[in-house]
C-alpha cells in the first residue's frame, strides 16, 4: 500500500535553522555539525554526505541521535540526510515514530518525493495490521505537530481502512479529525471509542473541546464538558484554561469572567498559562503592553503606564466602560489567585521572582502584583530577605532572539518607579537590589 502526499509546505531557510541552532540545550556537538553543513555548498550532496559521515563515525550512539532529533526539531534541510545515514548504521533499530517525523518535516519542506519514498518503505516494512495502523497513527502525531492538514486527511483515511482497532487507534482518528477542523466528527469517534469498550480518557475529550471551541461552537463544547464530567473524569486546570482560550479567541471576555469564576467555585487553581490565554484576549491591556507601546515609553520617557494594580484598574474602567470594565474583572480574578505565591520565592537568605513562561502582558500583571505583596509583607514582617531579584531572561526564546520584551518591560517599570533594581553585572537577564533597598522603595 502506497501513500500519496500532496500537502503544501516551505522549506526553512539555513539562516533560520542557523538562529534556531544556537538555542541552549542544543549540544556543541550537533551545533558544530550544522555549522559546517552550512558553511558547505547547499547543493554540494557529497560534501554533505561526507560531513555527516565524518560525524557520526566519531560520536556515540546517543550523540548521533541527539544531532537527528535536533534537525528534526529545527526542520533542518539535512534532516533526510542524517536520517539515511543513521538508518544505515548497524547499530540502528528502525522506530515507526522516528520515521513518520522525518516525513512530516519533509513534508513540510515541500520535499514531496522524498517524503513518498519514505512513507512507502515503511508501508512495505510493516505487514502486519497492528503495525501498519501504529504508523499511520504516528504520522497523524507528526502531521498535527507540524499543522499539515492534508497530510492529515490521508493518514487518516488509510488509517479508516486497516481492520485493526485499539485505544491508540480510536485517540489518533479523534485527534485527526480534530485537527482538520471536524468536531462533530470527532465526538462520533468518541461515542464510538465508548461502544467498543474503550473509555475515553480526557485528552480525548479535551481535543474535542477545543476543536469545537476554536469553531465558536459553545453549546457543543459545554456538552463535551458535561460529558467528561458525566465519565468520571477531571475538569482540571488543563481543560479549564482551553475553554478560556477558545472564548478569549473569539473576544467573549464575559463568558471568560464566568469560567473563571467557576474554577474558583471548584477549587480548580490557575496557571502562567490561565494568565496567558485571558490576558493576551485583552485589547485594552496588549495595547499598553504590546513591545512597541513599551519601547516607545522608554523612547518618550512617558509616564502613560500604569504603575499599580489600582492605577491599571481605573484606566481600564475608564477608557471603555464595556470591555475594558470586564477585563478589570479578569484582572481582579488573576489576582486573587496563587500564581504569583507560586513564581514567588521566599526566604531570609533571598527572594527571586520568576517570569519565565509568562507573556509581557501577564509579566506586567504579576509585576504590578508582586509589588503589591512585598509592601504587605514588608508591613507583617520584621525579617527582609538580604536580597531580592527578578528573573526576566535574555530573550533567547523570543521571535527577536536577544530581544526581550519582557526586560524591556521590567527595566521600564523599575525605571519609572525610581526603583534600586540594577540589570545583575554577571546574568543580564536579573534584576537584583538588597533587601533593605526594596524596602525602603516601596515603603
Amino acid at each position: 500500500m502506497a501513500l500519496i502526499w500532496t500537502a503544501a509546505g516551505s522549506s526553512l531557510s539555513a539562516s533560520a535553522t542557523l538562529r534556531c541552532a544556537a538555542l541552549p540545550g542544543s549540544g556543541k556537538h550537533a551545533d558544530r555539525l550544522l555549522s559546517a553543513l552550512h558553511t558547505a555548498s547547499p547543493h554540494d550532496s557529497a560534501a554533505t554526505h561526507r560531513l555527516i559521515r565524518k560525524f557520526l563515525a566519531k560520536s556515540s550512539k546517543s550523540a548521533a541521535l541527539f544531532a537527528l532529533s535536533r534537525f528534526l526539531y529545527l526542520s533542518s534541510p539535512y534532516t533526510l540526510a542524517i536520517y539515511e545515514q543513521i538508518n544505515d548504521a548497524s547499530w540502528f533499530k528502525w522506530k515507526s515514530k522516528l520515521a513518520a517525523s522525518v516525513i512530516a518535516v519533509l513534508e513540510k519542506q515541500g520535499r514531496y518525493d522524498a517524503a513518498q519514498t519514505l512513507a512507502s518503505d515503511a508501508v512495505a516494512r510493516l505487514n502486519a495490521s497492528r503495525d501498519l495502523a501504529l504508523f499511520y497513527c504516528d504520522l497523524i502525531d507528526a502531521f498535527s505537530e507540524q499543522g499539515l492538514t492534508q497530510s492529515l486527511h490521508e493518514a487518516y483515511e488509510h488509517l479508516q481502512e486497516i481492520p485493526f482497532s485499539d485505544r491508540r487507534f480510536h485517540g489518533s482518528s479523534i485527534k485527526a479529525l480534530c485537527s482538520m477542523g471536524k468536531p462533530a466528527d470527532a465526538e462520533e469517534k468518541l461515542n464510538e471509542m465508548a461502544s467498543s469498550g474503550f473509555e475515553p480518557s480526557p485528552p480525548e475529550f479535551k481535543m474535542v473541546i477545543q476543536s469545537y471551541g476554536q469553531l465558536g461552537l459553545f453549546s457543543e463544547m459545554r456538552k463535551i464538558l458535561r460529558s467528561m464530567e458525566d465519565a468520571g473524569a477531571e475538569i482540571d486546570t488543563v481543560c479549564c484554561n482551553i475553554a478560556l482560550s477558545c472564548y478569549g479567541h473569539h473576544g467573549k471576555l464575559s463568558e471568560m469572567v464566568s469560567w473563571m469564576e467557576k474554577m474558583r467555585a471548584l477549587g480548580v487553581g490557575f496557571s502562567v498559562r490561565t494568565f496567558n490565554c485571558v490576558l493576551n484576549s485583552c485589547p485594552a491591556l496588549l495595547s499598553i503592553c504590546s513591545k512597541g507601546t513599551i519601547q516607545s515609553f522608554c523612547e518618550s520617557n512617558s509616564r502613560a503606564l500604569p504603575l499599580s494594580v489600582d492605577a491599571l484598574l481605573k484606566k481600564l474602567e475608564a477608557e471603555s466602560p464595556s470591555s475594558s470594565s470586564t477585563e478589570a474583572l479578569l484582572v481582579k480574578n488573576l489576582i486573587a489567585s496563587s500564581v504569583l505565591d507560586e513564581n514567588l520565592e521566599w526566604s531570609s537568605s533571598g527572594s527571586k521572582l520568576d517570569l519565565h513562561g509568562f507573556h509581557v502582558t501577564s509579566a506586567y500583571i504579576i509585576l504590578l502584583n508582586w509589588m503589591q505583596e512585598l509592601r504587605l509583607r514588608f508591613s507583617k514582617e520584621n525579617a527582609v530577605p538580604l536580597e531580592i531579584s527578578i528573573i526576566c531572561g535574555t530573550g533567547n526564546h523570543s521571535q527577536r532572539r536577544g530581544q526581550s520584551p519582557i526586560k524591556i518591560l521590567v527595566r521600564e517599570i523599575m525605571f519609572q518607579t525610581s526603583s534600586p533594581m540594577k540589570i545583575d553585572r554577571k546574568n543580564p537577564g536579573r534584576f537584583v537590589a538588597s533587601g533593605k533597598a526594596i524596602k525602603e522603595w516601596l515603603c
